[in-house]
């Protein structure tokens, strides 16, 4: 829907972000976050979350991100390009400066792991979006748990049947998810968290490949991860948690996707 001269879209802000709005409906924009200071403080945190990010990775190692991720990252819903650009750059420029040793990946970016059917490009992708959003306070998820159109959301954004795996069991509920970009297509991240704050993640992603891996396990600076391929999915479970803890809660998400 076209927004009228008062009516202010999701394009609208975060254009606004983005320092690309027009300016004739700066005004209107203005006087819709003054009246909606929840969405002026979402904004604030994507504004934040993206100065940081500029200036993290402002001078990068020197590898070129390939061209047909930078595709990829395009091929979105017209309705939010701008957001959803910025959070691809982030998360490719996470993947370039910060995991092409540490998680093993041997090809450089011109390959990913799912291409290869190993996974390896698989867990590096989880790992720089955990590292990204686990931290973030008023803002972890674009959707929150409660809202019940959650997992049909993103099942219909990456593709493929998903679910939200139930692992109170093991003290983690479910806050909420988000989209983000992957290598080859759409990624859905769901986060969970503890009574101490411990936050675990779930990225899962179109298993294009075809190939399918029992579990493997990777860690680096901090983060844990379990992440197999298996049927039409990518799986990568990402936390600060010991090995054990972690294997016990993957071993519940695969049970539980079985079913």
């Amino acid at each position: 829907m076209t927004a009228g001269p008062q009516e202010i879209s999701e394009q609208d802000l975060q254009a606004y972000v983005d320092g690309w709005l027009d300016p004739a409906r700066l005004a209107a924009v203005e006087a819709y976050l003054a009246e909606h200071p929840d969405e002026a403080a979402r904004l604030a945190a994507y504004r934040r979350q993206n100065e940081a990010l500029r200036g993290a990775f402002a001078e990068p190692r020197g590898e070129d991100v390939p061209e047909r991720l930078l595709l990829a990252a395009r091929r979105r819903s017209p309705g939010r390009p701008l957001a959803w650009l910025a959070r691809a750059a982030a998360a490719l420029a996470l993947v370039a400066v910060g995991f092409g040793a540490g998680w093993g990946l041997r090809g450089g970016l011109e390959t990913s792991g799912l291409a290869r059917g190993d996974g390896a490009f698989l867990v590096q992708q989880a790992a720089a979006a955990h590292r990204v959003f686990s931290v973030e306070v008023r803002h972890p998820v674009e959707v929150r748990a409660e809202e019940a159109h959650l997992v049909a959301w993103l099942s219909k954004r990456v593709g493929v049947p998903l679910k939200a795996p139930d692992l109170s069991g093991h003290g983690f509920r479910l806050v909420g998810g988000r989209l983000l970009p992957a290598a080859e297509g759409t990624a859905a991240q769901l986060m969970y968290e503890d009574e101490a704050g411990r936050r675990v993640t779930a990225y899962m992603t179109a298993n294009t490949s075809g190939g399918e891996t029992a579990f493997r396990f990777a860690e680096d600076r901090g983060l844990a991860a379990f992440y197999w391929l298996e049927g039409p999915l990518g799986y990568a479970l990402v936390g600060a948690l010991t090995r054990a803890e972690l294997i016990a809660l993957a071993k519940s998400v695969y049970r539980q996707l079985e079913l």
